[in-house]
């Protein structure tokens, strides 16, 4: 059973950039769904387990920070994002459209 995050719960995503201008989401492509997706997770271990899983920028530098999940719609809305519900082993358990 999914459990339904309300627009009032803090979820957890790995930012870009972290504390610069250029601050922002970090965003990844899945060409076997075709989209482009905010990874995001319920629970800070989950997002720990999952970052070596993610592609990143060795140039860049990232940190797992929690976010409103209103917050999160409106930005990833913004730049055409979907979200992906993600587990500690990268298992996609949900998806949402903003």
């Amino acid at each position: 059973m999914k459990k339904q995050i309300k627009p009032s719960d803090w979820v957890w995503v790995v930012v870009q950039n972290p504390g610069v201008r250029s601050e922002q989401l970090l965003g990844q492509s899945s060409p076997k769904e075709e989209v482009d997706f905010v990874p995001v997770f319920m629970e800070k271990e989950d997002a720990q387990k999952c970052y070596h899983r993610l592609v990143l920028d060795k140039t860049r530098d990232y940190e797992i920070q929690a976010i409103i999940f209103e917050d999160l719609t409106k930005y990833a809305a913004e730049g055409e994002f979907i979200i992906f519900i993600l587990d500690g082993s990268g298992k996609i358990l949900d998806r949402v459209a903003p």
